[in-house]
């Protein structure tokens, strides 16, 4: 399973916000959609919660999980005990939260060098793996 990059929640999460100024991140984050890109269960778990409960304009589970079904024909990393102890092993060896340690992890075994997420450091190097912060390019 491999992709060409790694989307994190905060990227799937803009791409379907309806907030009138969240219209650049929403624009940025569909245009990485358009790609190929893959994902975790990690991430479609919290894109989840997100969309559900806490952003702006919430959408009813029915269609957070319409739009969990299209995310799913991307290469999507299952959580198993393996990512679970790389995850830990990548967040102390950062000194990172244990959650971005699994989004990194997850990029990694996917084959992934570009993990697109506005939660960590731009241009940050973590290993083979690269964070972009799409919403700060212009």
């Amino acid at each position: 399973m491999t992709a060409d990059s790694f989307l994190d929640t905060n990227v799937l999460v803009y791409a379907v916000s309806g907030s009138k100024e969240e219209t650049v991140k929403r624009e940025r984050a569909l245009k990485l959609l358009a790609e190929d890109f893959g994902t975790s269960a990690q991430v479609l778990q919290e894109f989840y919660v997100t969309v559900v409960r806490k952003i702006e304009i919430p959408l009813s589970p029915e269609k957070a999980l319409e739009w969990i079904e299209q995310f799913n024909a991307f290469p999507c990393l299952a959580i198993d005990a393996a990512l679970v102890k790389i995850a830990v092993e990548t967040s102390e060896r950062y000194r990172i939260s244990y959650w971005d340690g699994a989004i990194i992890s997850a990029a990694q075994i996917m084959g992934t060098n570009t993990v697109f997420s506005e939660d960590l450091n731009h241009l940050q190097q973590y290993g083979s793996v690269q964070v972009i912060n799409p919403f700060s390019i212009s």
